[in-house]
C-alpha cells in the first residue's frame, strides 16, 4: 500500500532534511563538547562487567566494519550502535535534555558511528546530523507531553528510536517520503519502561534505540513500506503515548531558533548517577566541605516537587547500580566521601558505613509547588536536616548542577589513558573525513 506523509509528520521531515545548523557556531561548539562528554562515559562504561555480558549475548564477536569503543574490536553497524549505546549510557553519567526528559547523545551518536562502516562523510556533516537528531527527539519530547514519562515510559528509549532515525535521515539527505516513513519505523519501535530503572535493562534502552533508529532509516532507504503519518494519524504517536497531554504542533515551531542543544540545552553531569539526584549530591558535598558529620544528623527530609523524583525510584539500595536511583544514598555518600566517584555506584552491595545514614533519610512532596514540567527552572530540592542535638538546617538546591567543559571529566573517566588523550582536541577541531577516520581509529582502541 502507497502511504503519503500527512502535514505535521511531512513539516517535521522537512525541517529534519532542510536543517543546516553548521551556521550556528554556539550550537556546533555545544555540540563538540557534548561528544566528548559521550565518548568519556562511553570509553568507561566499555569496560563495564555487563557491557560484556551483553556483547556476547547480542552477538558482538560477529565480523564487520563499525567500530565497539574502548575496544579493538570491529562488529556488524546494528550490533555497534547496541553496544555503543549501552555503553555509553550503562554507568548513567551521560548528559540529560529538560525537554527529551532523557539521554539524548548515548542513542544519536552510536547510531551515526555505526553508519561509518557503511558510507564515508565528514566530522562536520555527523556533528550536524547528531543536533538535528538531538533537536528532533526534543521536539518531539516537548509534543507528547509530561505523562509520557510519568505513566511509566522511559523517554530515552521512546524518544530515541526517532530521534536517531532523524540524524541518519539528515546526514544521507533522504527524501521527505523516506524520511516520514523511516520516524514512522523508528515510532512503532518506541519502547522502554522506566520499571526497569535500577536494572542493566535501564541502559539497555539507549543502546536498543540507536539500534532501531539505524534499521528504519535503512528499511526506508531500501524501499520497505511504513506509514507516513506516525504524528498525524488518529491512532499515531500521540493518541499511544501522550495519555491526552499532547501538543503537536511543538515539534515543529520555532525549530532551530535556537537549536534545542543551546535552549535549554544539554546538562552534562558531573556526578555518575541519576540526574534527579544531582542537586542533593551538590548539597551534600557543600556540607562535607563545612564540616558537617554524618554522626551528628538524626534525620534527613528531602522536600520535591510533584514529579521531580519520578525517577529516584529506590530509597534503600542494596547495591550501587540501584543507588544511582537514590537520593538518600547519593546524599549520604556525598556527604561522607566529599564526593562522588564511579565507585560509589558499581554492582557490589552498597557499604554500610554509607546505609547508616541513608536509613535517616525520607522524603515529601511540595504540592503547593508548580509540578515539575520540561523547564529546568521549575526543578527543586529542600533540605531539612534534624542534629541529634536538637538544631537544624535547612538548605535549598534550585534547578540543575551541571558541567560547562568535560576535559576533566574525560581525563578521570578514561584514566589519564594516553591512548586516548587526543579525543578531546580532535572532537573540538574535527572537520573532514580524514578527522572523522582518526577520531575512529582512536577510539577503536582497548583502554588497558
Amino acid at each position: 500500500m502507497t502511504s503519503t506523509a500527512a502535514p505535521l509528520t511531512t513539516a517535521f521531515a522537512e525541517a529534519i532534511i532542510v536543517s543546516d545548523p553548521t551556521k550556528d557556531a554556539a550550537a556546533m561548539e555545544a555540540a563538540r563538547s557534548a561528544i566528548v562528554d559521550f565518548l568519556a562515559c562511553t570509553i568507561a562504561g566499555a569496560a563495564d562487567r555487563t557491557t560484556a555480558v551483553l556483547a556476547d549475548a547480542v552477538g558482538g564477536d560477529v565480523p564487520g566494519k563499525a567500530i565497539l569503543i574502548g575496544s579493538t574490536h570491529r562488529t556488524d553497524p546494528l550490533v555497534a550502535a547496541v553496544l555503543n549505546g549501552y555503553a555509553g549510557h550503562v554507568l548513567d553519567y551521560d548528559d540529560v535534555h529538560a525537554s527529551v526528559r532523557g539521554h539524548p547523545t548515548t542513542v544519536i551518536i552510536p547510531a551515526l558511528l555505526a553508519l561509518t562502516a557503511e558510507r564515508e562523510f565528514s566530522a562536520e556533516q555527523l556533528v550536524a546530523s547528531y543536533m538535528v537528531g538531538l533537536e528532533a527527539m526534543a521536539r518531539l519530547g516537548l509534543s507528547v507531553g509530561s505523562k509520557h514519562y510519568e505513566n511509566g515510559f522511559h523517554a530515552t528509549a521512546t524518544l530515541g528510536t526517532v530521534g536517531a532515525a532523524a540524524a541518519i535521515a539528515h546526514l544521507t539527505q533522504a527524501s521527505t517520503q523516506e524520511t516520514a516513513i523511516a520516524l514512522g519505523l523508528a515510532a512503532t519501535q518506541s519502547s522502554g519502561l522506566r520499571l526497569q530503572f535500577g536494572y542493566d535493562a535501564k541502559p539497555y534502552h539507549a543502546g536498543m534505540a540507536a539500534r532501531s533508529g539505524l534499521l528504519s532509516a535503512r528499511l526506508a532507504a531500501a524501499g520497505f513500506g511504513g506509514a507516513a503519518d506516525f504524528l498525524d494519524n488518529p491512532i499515531g504517536f500521540h493518541s499511544a503515548y501522550a495519555f491526552g497531554a499532547e501538543r503537536p504542533a511543538a515539534v515543529t515551531e520555532n525549530w532551530g531558533a535556537p537549536w534545542q542543544i543551546v535552549a535549554p540545552g544539554l546538562t552534562l553531569k558531573a556526578y555518575p548517577c541519576c540526574t534527579a539526584s544531582h542537586p542533593v549530591a551538590s548539597l551534600g558535598v557543600d556540607l562535607h566541605r563545612e564540616g558537617l558529620a554524618a554522626e551528628a544528623i538524626e534525620s534527613i527530609t528531602f522536600t520535591y516537587p510533584a514529579g521531580a523524583d519520578a525517577a529516584l525510584v529506590v530509597s534503600k539500595p542494596t547495591n550501587g547500580i540501584e543507588a544511582r536511583f537514590s537520593p538518600e544514598y547519593v546524599f549520604s555518600a556525598a556527604l561522607i566521601d566529599g564526593g562522588l566517584r564511579l565507585d560509589h555506584f558499581d554492582d557490589r552491595p552498597v557499604q554500610p558505613r554509607l546505609m547508616a545514614l541513608t536509613e535517616r533519610g525520607g522524603r515529601r512532596h511540595d504540592e503547593r509547588a508548580p509540578r515539575m514540567s520540561s523547564d529546568p527552572k521549575t526543578r527543586f530540592v529542600i533540605l531539612d536536616i534534624t542534629l541529634k542535638d536538637g538544631n537544624t538546617i535547612t538548605r535549598r538546591f534550585d534547578g540543575l548542577p551541571g558541567l560547562t567543559d568535560p576535559t576533566a571529566k574525560f581525563r578521570d573517566a578514561t584514566a589519564d589513558n594516553p591512548a586516548f588523550a587526543d579525543i578531546p582536541s580532535l572532537v573540538r577541531s574535527m572537520s573532514s573525513a580524514a578527522d572523522l577516520n582518526r577520531l575512529l581509529a582512536l577510539l577503536n582502541q582497548d583502554p588497558v
